[in-house]
């Protein structure tokens, strides 16, 4: 028997179960359950440079406004 004989006698033994697209639907919903955690989580470091602003500010005076620490002297 050649390839392509072999090819159509296993697709002929296979049986079909139903709708794939079905069947594959859990790894798109754990997709976006993941995608969801990893925003919820990005998420909540919003504004936290903005909950420590006395620390800032008192760092900022200690060691001059102007300096941002970039390295451009």
């Amino acid at each position: 028997m050649n390839l392509v004989a072999q090819i159509a006698m296993a697709a002929a033994e296979t049986e079909h179960h139903g709708n794939v697209a079905l069947e594959t639907l859990i790894f798109g919903l754990i997709a976006a359950a993941l995608f969801a955690v990893l925003g919820l989580a990005t998420f909540s470091y919003r504004h936290v440079a903005n909950r420590h602003s006395a620390k800032a500010e008192a760092w900022a005076q200690k060691h001059g406004a102007d300096d941002h620490g970039a390295g451009h002297h």
